[in-house]
């Protein structure tokens, strides 16, 4: 049988593994990706670490998966041999149940996860259903696509559904590997883009990436800078903090929204008041489902919005993913087959 090489998590807690193992064929309902890129993401601690309710062992993370459709299981019709393709988050639904009759599929309580549930993209070849995939453009460099199937679906698709409009002001809390994609894509989408960080050493980077304005939040109130703008119609919480998320709220306009998808262990601390005064809300925003993913290519293909990579080949995964762990990686560390 033909041997791929893939890399492993043996045990919870434990060190990866660089191994062997026989190409998979794909089953009923499912396609065989030829990995060509596979983003190295911070909830990949999720499998490194176990802690993924039900994560089972030995298991190949990876959720930001770029690559070809090598073959293709029983019944599967939408794809074919060849095309580009990726597999982010959400790896994939049961169809059955009462959210995914209504096509709410992000929130179906059977929904697989790529790298956790089965095998994911450290490797150079996985299988996923086909209700997974998203069809990639071929333009796009697979080594910059991969993150944009997590990092990059994730702030598109919550900026997009935020209810802000062209012209209105959002801001985007935090310039990491979230906050360097949310920049950009809120400018593409026509917003007046604040960029809140810490430090001015951040002011040049974030104009570059499409912010009209720069918010030190180490040196003034950021909530207050928002509001002498006209205050924010959304703030994109990128950062996993808590504390900073909280110290922008009232930095937000009436009916305004702070978009959280930086994940963090933390409570928010709000004040009933701050959010009945101007009706304001805090929402949450998973990443979204392949259709989605199909969406947030096709623009960032359109409008120029690309990921600051470090690539890393598959033989140096731990490596990668020490250095995204570190928070010094700029921004994305991205494998290579």
């Amino acid at each position: 049988m033909p041997k791929m090489k893939v890399v492993q998590v043996p045990d919870a807690g434990a060190e990866f593994q660089l191994v062997e193992r026989e190409i998979p064929d794909p089953p009923a309902g499912y396609v065989r990706i030829r990995v060509l890129a596979c983003g190295i993401c911070h909830s990949d601690a999720m499998t490194k670490d176990g802690l993924y309710p039900g994560v089972t062992y030995p298991r190949v993370p990876g959720h930001e998966v770029a690559g070809v459709v090598d073959e293709l299981g029983a019944g599967v019709t939408a794809f074919t041999r060849g095309e580009h393709v990726g597999v982010g988050w959400h790896g994939g639904h049961d169809g059955t149940c009462s959210e995914c009759r209504r096509g709410d599929f992000v929130n179906c309580p059977n929904a697989l996860v790529c790298g956790i549930s089965y095998d994911g993209g450290y490797g150079q070849y996985m299988v996923a259903p086909d209700a997974a995939v998203a069809r990639m453009p071929t333009s796009l460099d697979p080594t910059e696509a991969a993150p944009l199937l997590c990092a990059g679906l994730t702030t598109f698709n919550s900026l997009r559904h935020s209810g802000a409009r062209a012209g209105d002001l959002v801001a985007v809390q935090g310039i990491g590997g979230l906050g360097h994609l949310g920049i950009q894509f809120a400018q593409k989408l026509g917003y007046r883009v604040a960029a809140v960080g810490r430090g001015p050493e951040n002011a040049a980077l974030a104009r570059k990436l499409g912010a009209h304005v720069y918010i030190d939040s180490a040196d003034t109130d950021a909530a207050a800078e928002l509001q002498k703008l006209g205050g924010a119609r959304a703030i994109l919480a990128t950062a996993p903090s808590a504390k900073a998320m909280s110290s922008v709220i009232d930095g937000l306009r009436p009916n305004g929204s702070l978009l959280v998808v930086g994940a963090g262990a933390d409570p928010i601390e709000v004040t009933p008041l701050q959010l009945i005064r101007g009706r304001k809300r805090i929402q949450g925003w998973y990443s979204g489902v392949a259709s989605d993913s199909e969406d947030t290519l096709r623009f960032a293909e359109i409008a120029g919005v690309r990921p600051m990579i470090e690539r890393f080949p598959l033989a140096k995964a731990a490596d990668g993913y020490a250095r995204m762990m570190s928070g010094q990686a700029q921004f994305r560390c991205v494998l290579t087959m």
